[in-house]
């Protein structure tokens, strides 16, 4: 009953409200980083969802699309703006997402959607993470968040999709919030950003 009734209700109630309360510091964030970014604030991609089905989050954009003399990107840790920087240390990249909580795409607490093209490195147990919406934050994120290895952050994942219930995602949630003002689990150590998954 949770999962399916009163978890949607939450998430699109909440959303609502810290959307109304939040909205001067995403137009006061969305403005800074469009003049430093040189651009667009948002940073929009396909990530697969429940059921693995593709929708598009949302999130600040903390990075600048600098290329090298060869036309290609380079690394994170070069593109990752002074603003962006901060942004990121406190979690408020992650603010736009409450759109895709409102939207129905996302959840407050599920396992993170990563990039569609992990789809096929998952093993049968690993997939059991779409079972659910993804979170803005989830049992991986208040466990090391990017501080832990892949094979960590799907077995935390598993584990909340086959223990879920209102008082985890409670105590989910008030972990969060710990962790944001602690800065915890970031990135890992000596890297800009998450390196990607393989098999």
């Amino acid at each position: 009953m949770y999962q399916n009734l009163l978890k949607p209700f939450f998430d699109f109630f909440g959303a609502l409200v810290l959307l109304l309360v939040a909205s001067p510091i995403i137009v006061i964030v969305a403005i800074i980083l469009a003049f430093s970014n040189g651009g667009s604030p948002f940073f929009l991609q396909k990530r697969p969802g429940k059921k693995e089905r593709i929708f598009t989050i949302i999130k600040f954009k903390t990075m600048n699309d600098k290329k090298n003399n060869n036309g290609n990107l380079l690394p994170d840790s070069e593109r990752l703006t002074i603003v962006g920087k901060f942004v990121r240390s406190n979690s408020l990249d992650e603010l736009p997402q409450l759109l895709n909580v409102l939207m129905g795409d996302m959840s407050f607490v599920g396992p993170r959607p990563l990039l569609p093209e992990y789809l096929p490195l998952y093993n049968e147990v690993q997939k059991q993470r779409h079972r659910v919406k993804p979170g803005i934050t989830g049992w991986a994120q208040v466990n090391g968040r990017n501080a832990i290895s892949w094979e960590q952050k799907f077995e935390f994942d598993v584990w909340y999709v086959e223990h879920q219930s209102f008082w985890l995602d409670v105590k989910i949630l008030f972990k969060t919030v710990e962790k944001v003002f602690k800065k915890d689990g970031i990135s890992q150590e000596g890297q800009a950003t998450a390196e990607p998954f393989k098999k």
